[in-house]
C-alpha cells in the first residue's frame, strides 16, 4: 500500500472511531493536531509470501472510499456530540461557518426526473461554483432527452438533439455535447462510440434527404470535433480508434459542398486530424520517440530540470530491474510494457535462453518497498513503473529467491549536519514548489480523472501522469518529515518547523493547495507529531497558524472548510488531487452506471461536472515572480528531486532518537 494510501486511510479510522485530542499544537480535537498520530505510512515486515498487485484498484477501491468522511447510520442523525463541540481554535473569518454537511447517497422512490430510478444526491460532486454544499443541482441539458436509452441508442438521440431546434452555439447544447464526449467510456468504449458515430451519422443519413440529414451531417462535424479537441494526444495510443477517425475525415471531405456555412469547422477539422498523428496518406512514417527519464530513477540534474512533458503509453523510459544481489540492469521499454515484456527485456540482458515458462528457474517480476513489503506482480499486468511507491523498486528473481528478497539500502544517510533546507529561502521552495506542481498537474489529461476511477467498466487508458501527480503528493509529505527528523539541533529543529509553516502558508497564498496540504500532513506525520519538546517552544503566532492550516485540512463534514476556500479562489490552482478522485469515486459507487440496460444520464452529467472543475482550474497560465539568484537552479532541481524515507519504522526510529520520552 502506498504511503498516501496508508495516511488517507489512518486519518479516516480516527475520525470514524472517536475524536482524536490536539497535538502539541492544540489543533482541532476532531481530526488530530500534530499529535494525533496517522501519519505517512510505509512500514510493516515482508509479505509471507507472493501475492497480487491489486493495481490502481487498491486507490479506487479502498484508498479514496476509506478517505471519504463516514455519514450517519441512520438518515437524519445528527453528527456525534464530540464532533459538534464549539468551533475549533484558530479559525481564519474566510472560513466561516455553518452546519453539518452530510455527503450521503440516498434512495429517492419513484423513477426521478429522468427516469433512472437511482438519483445522485451527492453534494461534494456538483462544481459549480454557484453551488454551496448540499444545494440541488439545476436540471442538466439531458432533460429534453427524455427517457433514458440503450448504450447503443443514447448517441443517436444526442445528435438529433444536436441537429434538432436548438443551434449548436446554445449553452445547453455545448454542455449536452461536453458530457457525451467525456463520458462516453463508461458506457461505450471509445472505438464503439466511434463506430457508432460513424455508422449513426453518415451510413443512416444518407438514406436521409433535405434539411434533417443535413444537420444530422453538421452535428456530427460538431461532435466529432469536440472529441478530436477534447482527447488529441491520447487518441495516439489507440490505433483502431485512429482509422475510423480517418474515414470520418475523408467522408466529410467528400461531402464538403455541404459544409459551406461551416468552413472554419471543416479547416479546425483538418488541423486537429494532423494535430493527432492521424494524417490521411498511410506511408508516412511516424516521429522518432525520444527516451523520457522518470524522475526518481535516475537522479540527473540536466533531466530534473527539463520543463515536465505529458507521458503516454508509447513513450519509450529507461529504468533499472535489480537482482537479488543488488546488481542491477537497465532496460529500455514503452511506458505501458507488460510485466511480461519487462521480464522478456531482463532475460535477454541476462543471456537467459529462451526456455518455457514452466521451468523452475522462470524469472518473476516483484515491487520492493522499502519498508521491506513485497509484491509480486503478475505477467499481465501493465504499466507498473507508476505504480511504485516512492523508494519501491523492481527485482527479477526465481520463486525460490522470492523470500530472500530485501530492500536496497537506505538511500538517505543519516549524518550529522545542515541539509539544503537550512540554506534556502521558504519563498523560493514554495515558488518552485508550485512551479513544478503546475508543471505536473497541468501534464495530467483531464479524461485521466475518469480513467483512474472508471477503469474496471471499459478498457482502460494509461493514466501515468495522474499517478506520478500522486506519487509527488506523497514525496512531498515525506520530504517534510525526513527533513525535521534529520535534523538533530533542538534549535534548529523548532526554526525547521517555522520554515515548514511559511512555506505551507506561501503554497496557499500561491493557490497551491495541493503543496499546501502535503506539507500540513508531513508536519501531521505521528513521528514529527510527537516531539513534544519541539512543538513546545514554536512561538505562539506559528502554533495559531498551524492551528488554522489543520482546520483548513480538517477532513470533518466532508471537508467543508476546504471546499469553502477553493470555492472562493479564481484561476489558476492546483487542487488537493485526491479529493477529485474521492468524489469521483463516490459518484462512481453510489449509483450505477447502467440501470436495466438503459445509461444513467444524469451520473455522466456530475461526472462531466467534476472533471470540468479541473479545466476551470488550469484555464489561465500560472505566473510566479521568481526572481534569479545565484543558487536558482540549485534550489529548483533541490525541490524537484527530493530524497526522503518512506519507511514508517525507520522515521519513529529518528524521532526517538530525538526524542525518547515524548508523548
Amino acid at each position: 500500500m502506498k504511503p498516501l494510501e496508508k495516511f488517507l486511510k489512518k486519518q479516516t479510522s480516527q475520525l470514524a472511531g472517536r475524536a482524536v485530542a490536539g497535538g502539541p499544537g492544540g489543533g482541532p480535537g476532531c481530526c488530530g493536531g500534530p499529535g494525533g498520530g496517522g501519519g505517512p505510512g510505509g512500514g510493516g515486515g515482508p509479505a509471507g509470501g507472493p501475492r497480487p498487485l491489486q493495481r490502481r484498484q487498491s486507490v479506487s477501491r479502498l484508498l479514496l472510499p476509506a478517505f471519504l468522511r463516514e455519514p450517519p447510520t441512520e438518515p437524519g442523525l445528527e453528527p456525534p456530540a464530540e464532533e459538534e463541540g464549539g468551533e475549533p481554535i484558530g479559525v481564519s473569518e474566510e472560513l466561516g461557518s455553518g452546519g453539518p454537511c452530510w455527503l450521503q447517497l440516498e434512495e429517492v422512490p419513484g423513477p426521478g426526473p429522468l427516469g433512472c430510478g437511482v438519483p445522485l444526491r451527492s453534494p461534494s460532486s456538483y462544481s459549480s461554483d454557484e453551488l454551496s454544499p448540499g444545494e440541488p443541482l439545476a436540471s442538466p441539458p439531458w432533460a429534453p432527452l427524455g427517457a433514458p436509452e440503450r448504450p447503443e441508442h443514447l448517441l443517436n438521440r444526442v445528435l438529433e438533439r444536436l441537429a434538432g431546434g436548438t443551434t449548436r452555439d446554445s449553452s445547453a447544447s455545448d454542455v449536452l455535447l461536453d458530457d457525451i464526449v467525456l463520458t462516453h467510456s463508461l458506457f461505450l468504449p471509445t472505438e464503439k462510440f466511434l463506430q457508432e458515430l460513424h455508422q449513426v451519422s453518415f451510413v443512416q443519413s444518407r438514406n436521409v434527404e433535405g434539411p434533417e440529414g443535413l444537420g444530422r451531417k453538421q452535428a456530427c462535424l460538431a461532435l466529432l470535433l469536440h472529441f478530436l479537441d477534447t482527447y488529441q494526444g491520447l487518441l495516439q495510443e489507440e490505433e483502431g480508434a485512429g482509422h475510423i477517425i480517418k474515414e470520418l475525415y475523408l467522408l466529410i471531405m467528400k461531402d464538403d459542398s455541404l459544409y459551406q456555412d461551416l468552413r472554419e469547422d471543416t479547416l479546425r477539422l483538418h488541423q486537429l486530424v494532423e494535430t493527432v498523428e492521424l494524417k490521411i496518406p498511410e506511408e508516412s512514417q511516424p516521429p522518432s520517440k525520444q527516451v523520457k527519464p522518470l524522475f526518481r530513477h535516475f537522479r540527473r540534474i540536466d533531466s530534473c530540470l527539463q520543463t515536465r512533458v505529458a507521458f503516454r503509453g508509447s513513450d519509450e523510459i529507461f529504468c533499472r530491474v535489480y537482482m537479488p544481489d543488488h546488481s542491477y540492469v537497465t532496460i529500455r521499454s514503452r511506458l505501458s510494457a507488460s510485466v511480461q515484456d519487462i521480464l522478456g527485456s531482463v532475460t535477454e540482458k541476462l543471456q537467459y535462453s529462451e526456455e518455457p515458462a514452466e521451468r523452475e528457474d522462470a524469472l518473476i517480476l516483484v515491487a520492493v518497498a522499502s519498508s521491506g513489503e513485497k509484491v509480486l506482480l503478475q505477467p499481465t499486468e501493465d504499466c507498473v513503473f507508476t505504480t511504485l511507491g516512492i523508494n519501491s523498486h523492481l527485482f527479477a528473481c526465481t520463486r525460490d529467491s522470492y523470500e530472500a528478497l530485501v530492500p536496497l539500502p537506505e538511500e538517505i544517510q543519516v549524518s550529522p549536519g545542515d541539509t539544503e533546507i537550512h540554506r534556502v529561502e521558504p519563498e523560493d521552495v514554495a515558488n518552485h514548489l508550485t512551479a513544478f506542481h503546475w508543471e505536473l498537474f497541468r501534464c495530467v489529461h483531464e479524461l485521466e480523472f475518469v480513467d483512474y476511477v472508471f477503469h474496471g467498466e471499459r478498457g482502460r487508458r494509461e493514466t501515468a501522469n495522474l499517478e506520478l501527480l500522486l506519487q509527488r503528493c506523497s514525496e512531498v509529505t515525506h520530504w517534510v518529515a525526513t527533513e525535521v527528523l534529520l535534523c538533530e539541533a533542538p534549535g534548529k529543529r523548532v526554526q525547521l518547523l517555522k520554515k515548514f509553516i511559511k512555506i505551507a502558508a506561501i503554497c496557499k497564498q500561491n493557490q497551491d493547495l495541493l503543496s499546501f496540504y502535503a506539507v500540513v500532513m508531513g508536519l501531521d506525520n505521528a513521528a514529527v507529531s510527537r516531539l513534544r519538546l519541539t512543538w513546545e517552544k514554536l512561538p505562539g503566532k506559528f502554533k495559531n497558524l498551524f492551528r488554522k492550516f489543520e482546520t483548513l485540512t480538517d477532513p470533518c463534514r466532508n471537508h467543508k472548510s476546504y471546499r469553502e476556500v477553493i470555492s472562493k479562489m479564481k484561476p489558476p490552482l492546483i487542487p488537493f488531487v485526491p479529493l477529485i478522485l474521492k468524489d469521483l469515486t463516490f459518484l462512481h459507487e453510489g449509483s450505477k452506471t447502467l440501470v436495466d440496460g438503459l445509461v444513467n444520464i444524469e451520473k455522466l452529467h456530475s461526472v462531466a461536472e467534476k472533471v470540468r472543475t479541473i479545466r476551470k482550474y488550469r484555464s489561465r497560465p500560472l505566473c510566479l515572480d521568481m526572481e534569479a539568484s545565484p543558487h536558482h537552479l540549485q534550489t529548483k532541481a533541490y525541490v524537484r528531486q527530493f530524497q526522503v524515507i518512506d519507511n514508517q519504522n525507520h522515521l519513529f526510529e529518528l524521532s526517538y532518537k530525538l526524542e525518547a520520552n515524548s508523548q
